[in-house]
């Protein structure tokens, strides 16, 4: 089994501990960061097809999420500097209050997977944190998730402050997070809803072919 194929097996399997050294020994060997890139989106579809069908479970996606995150950290300075194309760049953060991270963590593994530039602001991110990350990052979409009900009313406190600082214009809002619903995203101004990674991948694509 050539380390290419069995990248992509070690994403499938969550296996994260062997995927950095495979994903070194790759470049080593002098595959292209780009083809690398190619084997993770292929594995991380394998996944999500998993997830829909019911055969993968929540650990499953995050231990694999994992491996996507390592394997990026791996390819990062190498992607830097080529000419590997951006699907588009993606700020992304749990709001203020409330520091659950496992949802958002497998969202950013998704939208890494299949070529987006993830900037991860972390948990508890205030509405002024967003605010100014936005002017500075100059993303093309943000991503809010709440995963307490708790907290689910500062996706509008965000979003009422990008408003408020003429920011609101520039990026696509996409929330989500487990309590969060459609309905509840887009009566607080959210422009999508995103259930999982599977979907947050296909929603950013649309909004991107639309901007």
């Amino acid at each position: 089994m050539s380390n290419n194929s069995a990248l992509v097996q070690n994403v499938v399997a969550g296996d994260w501990k062997d995927i950095a050294r495979l994903t070194k020994e790759s470049l080593d060997s002098g595959t292209r960061a780009e083809d690398l890139i190619h084997q993770l989106q292929a594995g991380m579809e394998v996944v999500g097809e998993k997830y829909s069908s019911g055969e993968y479970y929540l650990p499953d996606m995050m231990k694999s999420a994992r491996c996507m995150n390592i394997a990026f950290e791996v390819l990062k300075p190498v992607m830097e500097g080529s000419n590997v194309a951006s699907l588009g760049k993606i700020l992304i953060g749990t709001v203020k209050s409330d520091m659950h991270d496992i949802g958002k963590n497998i969202v950013i593994g998704f939208l890494k997977g299949v070529g987006f530039d993830v900037v991860d602001l972390g948990t508890d991110v205030s509405e002024e944190k967003f605010a100014e990350e936005i002017e500075r990052q100059k993303p093309d979409i943000v991503g809010l998730s709440s995963l307490l009900t708790t907290t689910m009313h500062e996706i509008g406190t965000v979003i009422k402050t990008l408003e408020d600082k003429g920011l609101r214009s520039s990026v696509r809002v996409v929330a989500g997070g487990a309590p969060v619903t459609e309905a509840f995203a887009l009566s607080m101004g959210a422009d999508a809803y995103a259930k999982d990674g599977g979907q947050a991948v296909k929603i950013c694509k649309h909004l991107m072919e639309k901007n």
